[in-house]
């Protein structure tokens, strides 16, 4: 009995050991049109065991018969199969949903990406939480052709943001719109990355002409995270790190200072180093040198920590869907006082079903942030400073309060220099409430057919500014004091008083659209006909109040009412209320999946103008050609599109219609008698919407398995109507006029690469670049509008570039005594070798020539870079993940301001690249003046010598993350984990001499530089 017992169990044994040896299991993958897809992912499901397809999608992998292998592969449905008693398993994969039926938000609505025919660019998530920012636009850095964004190194401060250039003269008409789930804002500073779903940049007029008035200078839309059915996923994302100041423009030393000070020719600038080395002492090492070497830079320079962390739960069930959240951000600055941007946020968002035709939900924001600010003075004054002048003074310790900083104006100097008062002497704080709210109920008519939705957006913003000068003794020359009148009238002055400004200010926009929406096919037909209207209140408040009399002792003091002398208080206050009317429609009509008909139209009226109603059209058509029998079931083109897109924008984001008419007397002599008469002024300005007009021709497409995909757009867009200063006859004034027409044009081109090398490497290449010309059309009749300042000139002219840079052209430096005499514009001018030679424009025989006047001066150059272009890399092995981005630009210019400033005084720092490439001798420098010609005013003109070349190349972003999922400790499921190390901007390669050639109007005279940021962060799922 025993010995069948054992052979049964040995038989058993052996069976299931033969059941567990791995087996070969070979096969072929394929499409439905029946090809083999080559690079399919074969995995051991819950291992890294595995394989990929050969070119023609075979297979052969070794699996156990309970194993589970999956199959996936970029654009199509991953499928899982048992292997059970299977030695060949054939699949089809089905192309994945998300690729065909892929839908991106567009205004008032959702569109599938392949029926698309404008130009709109979508960035998710994942892409947007690699940067470590307090805003979502920084995250799109070299990440979409067409969208230039300007950096802000000072914490809270805004980047500057661009679609597709500038075409409006006026500021405050160049930043686009940004819509929130609906709600429109001009900055969405509210809002933490981590908030976001995806960001969808609207780029040309047929996408963002359903926004009328609001959309000319482009529309970014914005949806954030929602809940889904399902299990309540709870979620932590953060990161911490430091932000350290890089390219620190290095500044001339002791020495260099010392040397240029010599050649100057100047005695009163050699008295003053004279003068630092009796108070100092002289160096030890150069005796010829005071002992004194600061470099102010490094002075007020520090690291900074920046973090964030946020914390979400989002699930739901079939009727109910939310997501609630809560998050933190905080970014010190980089100038060593306190300063710092602080934001706490409070998220909730619901989407309910009442039943098969009612649906409802609401999202509502809480946004509490603290702004302190450092005075930016500082960054300048740092430039500036001499390095003969130490930080402290120790000849005034006790006496000065309540530091003893030394002043170079003890040294001779007409200014006090030293940034260090300035930055620590002062309290600016901004606190920033905000209250986002949207609700909406739709219903649907006609099950999937017909639906209504009305939705209400309210925002509201709360600004408290408190700017608080503190009192300080430098000495008897540079001190900050306030003062109380006495019963007496006498008046005594106060160093534990501080002079306080307050100001209150509050913004409510409210906005209800109401939609109805008719989607249908028949046959080969599908249409969606969309029209809708919208009602928009704007409405601000501000108070503002200052006292110079307040107690210093206790920040609780430093309110108004606490000021002593009610005769220094003053107050004011102020606001504006807009309102309009919108109605807008939209139609799309697509015929069996290859043609493509789109259609808007809004209708804007509002009581800012004088005309007060616009109308904006807009059209587009797409060919699929992919879908035509000549392209289908090749090999290589999987989708390919053709788009042609027209429209019309507007822009009401400039002064309103205002001013004013007068008559007065005015007496003149006639002779020997006086004779009165009266002159008329009319300075009214009557103006219109802004009307920016476009056309957009783009391809899209999928190649080579969808591992290829292209993205092109060409496109011209000129703003009619553009508000320009028109200058009339002295007897009616001059004023604004809408008479301008500004042009951008150029091309974009995004190509993206994705294809597994192994079932365990895969990676991604992709590429933007950008082109854009950027030309002023007409200025009614004018020759050219000025812009600058008459000693920094810019110059607005037809064929040229807005507001460009306007002056001489240097032609090199005069070298020696006999170029001087050889050149008769030298002589006239008295000048000497070191001195600019300028380029004569007239030629020979010309009138002018042969004289440097202001006829010689040309277009220098714009601060609109003409190229942009980005570029990113992922490798991904297993569970490690490599992420690098790049990005620049080029064809712009930056008016170096800083190094113009000697125009205003001499006894000043220079550079370090200008004190060491100076003229200091024949053949020493043909770029730069010498020391002495620094100082006069030939070489002070405004030319090419200080507008210099903006391009830049940059490591954008560099993230090595690892992730952890499926695991558990003790038999405890452990959540997932994603680490992730972060580089931001850690490189920029440029030859501009600042600190960033990253110049929002291409002017440099006190730029906050931008740092490099480094963090860890961590992502937990539960």
């Amino acid at each position: 009995m025993k010995k069948i017992f054992y052979s049964i169990l040995l038989l058993f044994v052996s069976t299931l050991m033969m059941a567990q040896n791995p087996v070969k299991v070979a096969g072929k993958v394929t499409g439905t049109d029946n090809i083999g897809i080559p690079g399919v992912s074969v995995i051991i499901k819950g291992t890294t065991t595995g394989t990929i397809t050969d070119f023609d999608g075979n297979y052969v992998v070794n699996a156990t018969p309970d194993n589970i292998i999956e199959f996936s592969f970029i654009g199509y449905e991953s499928q899982e199969v048992v292997v059970g008693t299977q030695t060949t398993l054939n699949i089809v994969l089905q192309e994945s949903v998300e690729l065909v039926d892929e839908v991106v938000v567009v205004g008032y609505g959702t569109q599938k990406v392949k029926d698309l025919t404008s130009a709109i660019t979508t960035v998710a998530s994942e892409e947007l939480a690699k940067t470590p920012a307090a805003t979502a636009m920084q995250a799109l850095q070299g990440k979409v052709g067409g969208l230039q964004v300007v950096s802000s190194g000072q914490p809270g401060n805004q980047p500057t943001v661009r679609v597709r250039g500038i075409g409006s003269f006026q500021s405050a008409g160049q930043n686009p719109l940004y819509v929130v789930d609906g709600m429109f804002y001009d900055n969405i500073d509210f809002l933490n990355i981590s908030e976001i779903a995806s960001v969808s940049v609207l780029k040309d007029a047929s996408a963002a002409a359903i926004y009328g008035v609001r959309a000319a200078n482009g529309v970014i839309l914005i949806e954030t995270k929602s809940g889904s059915k399902g299990k309540t996923e709870v979620e932590y994302d953060g990161y911490y790190g430091y932000q350290v100041a890089q390219n620190v423009l290095k500044m001339a030393n002791a020495e260099q200072f010392t040397n240029m000070a010599l050649e100057s020719g100047s005695d009163v600038d050699y008295n003053f180093v004279l003068n630092a080395m009796q108070k100092y002492g002289r160096s030890r090492v150069n005796p010829n040198v005071p002992d004194v070497n600061t470099d102010w830079y490094d002075e007020i320079l520090r690291p900074a920590p920046i973090q964030n962390h946020s914390l979400s739960a989002r699930g739901g069930t079939e009727n109910v869907k939310y997501a609630l959240g809560t998050s933190y951000f905080k970014q010190d600055g980089i100038m060593d006082v306190e300063n710092y941007y602080e934001r706490f946020n409070l998220t909730a968002k619901i989407d309910a079903k009442a039943n098969q035709w009612l649906s409802y939900g609401g999202n509502v924001v809480f946004s509490n942030a603290t702004k302190k600010d450092p005075n930016n003075d500082a960054w300048k004054q740092a430039y500036l400073a001499v390095p003969i002048l130490p930080v402290y003074d120790q000849d005034y310790l006790g006496v000065s309060t309540p530091d003893n900083f030394a002043d170079a104006q003890l040294l001779g100097y007409r200014g006090h220099q030293n940034p260090f008062p300035s930055m620590l002497y002062n309290d600016r704080q901004l606190d920033i409430m905000k209250v986002n709210a949207n609700f909406y109920a739709q219903i649907d008519l006609i099950p999937s057919k017909l639906t209504f939705k009305t939705s209400y957006n309210h925002a509201y913003t709360d600004l408290n500014q408190r700017n608080v000068d503190f009192p300080f003794y430098i000495n008897d020359n540079w001190f900050r004091e306030f003062y109380t009148e006495g019963e007496d009238e006498s008046v005594e002055y106060r160093a534990d008083f501080v002079k306080v400004r307050k100001q209150n200010s509050t913004y409510s926009n409210k906005i209800w659209d109401n939609v109805l929406t008719y989607s249908d096919s028949f046959g080969a037909h599908n249409i969606s006909v969309m029209a809708g209207s919208s009602y928009r209140q704007e409405t601000s408040h501000n108070l503002w109040g200052s006292a110079e009399d307040v107690p210093a002792e206790k920040e609780q003091y430093w309110y108004i009412d606490a000021g002593q002398n009610n005769d220094s208080h003053l107050t004011g206050d102020g606001g504006a209320k807009y309102y309009g009317q919108s109605y807008f429609s939209r139609l799309s009509y697509n015929f069996n999946g290859k043609y493509m008909l789109y259609a808007t139209m809004r209708a804007d009226g509002s009581n800012k103008f004088e005309n007060t109603w616009a109308y904006f059209p807009a059209v587009g058509a797409g060919w699929v050609l992919s879908e035509e029998n000549f392209l289908k079931n090749n090999d290589y083109i999987d989708f390919l599109k053709l788009r042609f897109g027209w429209g019309q924008l507007g822009n009401d984001k400039i002064p309103r219609s205002d001013g004013s008419a007068a008559t007065y007397i005015n007496y003149v002599a006639l002779g020997d008698q006086r004779a009165a008469g009266t002159v008329t002024t009319n300075n009214i300005n009557i103006l219109r919407w802004e009307v920016t007009e476009e056309t957009n021709v783009g391809l899209s497409a999928n190649m080579l398995g969808n591992r290829l995909g292209i993205e092109a757009d060409y496109y011209t867009r000129d703003t009619k109507d553009a508000a320009i200063y028109v200058n009339t006859p002295v007897i009616m004034g001059g004023g604004l006029k809408s008479a301008g027409v500004i042009r951008n044009s150029g091309f974009e081109l995004a190509v993206n690469w994705s294809d597994n090398i192994t079932s365990d490497l895969s990676y991604i290449v992709g590429a933007t670049l950008s082109t854009n010309k950027n030309e002023v059309r007409e200025l009614y009749g004018q020759d050219y509008i000025d812009g600058g300042s008459a000693e920094f000139r810019q110059r607005t002219m037809v064929g040229e570039p807005l507001l460009a840079f306007y002056g001489w052209e240097v032609a090199g430096v005069y070298q020696n005594q006999a170029e001087i005499d050889a050149d008769p514009i030298a002589i006239a001018n008295g000048l000497e070798p070191g001195d600019f030679k300028y380029k004569d424009q007239q030629k020979e025989g010309e009138e002018g020539y042969g004289v440097i006047d202001d006829n010689d001066r040309v277009i220098l150059g714009s601060y609109f870079p003409t190229l942009m272009y980005g570029a990113n890399l992922g490798i991904k092995y297993k569970n490690l993940q490599l992420t690098t981005n790049i990005m620049g630009q080029s064809g712009n210019k930056i008016l170096n301001r800083k190094r113009g400033e000697v125009i205003w005084t001499n006894d000043t720092n220079w550079d370090a690249d200008l004190a060491t490439n100076r003229w200091h001798g024949e053949g020493t420098s043909n770029e730069y003046p010498s020391s002495k010609g620094l100082r006069k005013s030939w070489n002070q003109k405004m030319s090419d010598y200080l507008v210099e070349d903006g391009a830049f190349f940059r490591i954008q972003n560099v993230q090595l993350a690892y992730t952890l999922s499926n695991k558990s400790l003790f038999g405890v499921e452990m959540p997932d984990a994603r680490i992730s190390f972060t580089a931001e901007r850690p490189l920029t390669v440029f030859s501009y001499n600042g600190f960033s050639p990253e110049v929002n109007n291409g002017i440099d005279n006190q730029v906050h530089p931008v740092p490099a940021i480094y963090t860890v962060g961590l992502n937990l799922k539960f």
